[in-house]
């Protein structure tokens, strides 16, 4: 089973322009995201696949693998699909570009999923962490997922679920990570599949899997990344790399 790493890379972004060549510590954004997950040490390969010649010039001018994608695509896993669509892998390992501090042991899990996966029922692994904040529960940009006793997906959405319908029952709510694993055929067969009702409604590309009938495997995780969305994440990030880590030049 060979199994990559593909690290989407927009440089346009609404709230924060150019985020991923912004610098952390002594590296840009996207360039230590690339080496973190290159020195996770899973992946027979790891790219970054970007629509932008900034971002593939930081790359491949530092000795890195790069591959240009045309500039607008629906999702991000049509993006990955054109990107893999010629290359030699089973499983695709999508990291995301703003998550320059993503953790081996939460990658580990997703290629374990697949190690176990005899009967070849999985389409999609993905990551969820337990909420335990009330204001994250309701926030639609949290989205959050359930699943059923084989760690199966049942619904993403950006409202709470379950409902909480009975106010004397305490459930249980997790946030989606949105760190996927895919089998490589199911990627190609999601970019040629058109939108249906769930997935427009709630603008979660994911849902697209479940509506066509595609299995995804959900895998609880402690992991706590520090996404870069805005500027303030960006000095955040900064100051964990500064208390924390310790970076290999």
């Amino acid at each position: 089973m060979k199994t990559i790493a593909v690290i989407p890379a927009r440089y346009a972004a609404t709230r924060f322009p150019g985020k991923l060549m912004a610098q952390l510590g002594d590296k840009s954004v996207i360039w230590m995201t690339y080496l973190n997950t290159i020195q996770t040490e899973l992946f027979d390969d790891v790219f970054v696949v970007t629509d932008s010649e900034v971002i593939f010039e930081e790359i491949t001018k530092k000795g890195g693998k790069a591959i240009m994608s045309i500039a607008e695509h629906q999702t991000g896993s049509d993006r990955i699909a054109e990107a893999v669509k010629d290359l030699d892998c089973d499983i695709v390992v999508n990291v995301q570009g703003d998550e320059p501090f993503v953790k081996k042991e939460a990658l580990a899990k997703l290629v374990e999923a697949y190690e176990k996966d005899f009967n070849q029922e999985i389409s999609l692994a993905t990551l969820a962490q337990e909420i335990t904040n009330e204001e994250d529960i309701h926030n639609p940009n949290s989205v959050k997922v359930n699943w059923d006793i084989h760690n199966f997906a049942l619904y993403f959405s950006r409202s709470p679920i379950p409902y909480p319908r009975e106010t004397n029952f305490k459930a249980k709510y997790y946030q989606h990570i949105g760190i996927y694993a895919f089998r490589k055929s199911a990627l190609l067969n999601f970019a040629k599949l058109p939108m249906r009702q769930n997935e427009k409604a709630e603008k979660l590309e994911q849902l697209r899997y479940l509506e066509y009938g595609m299995k995804i495997k959900v895998l609880e995780t402690g992991f706590m990344g520090i996404g870069i969305d805005t500027p303030e994440d960006l000095e955040k990030a900064n100051a964990y790399l500064n208390n924390h880590l310790t970076i290999t030049k």
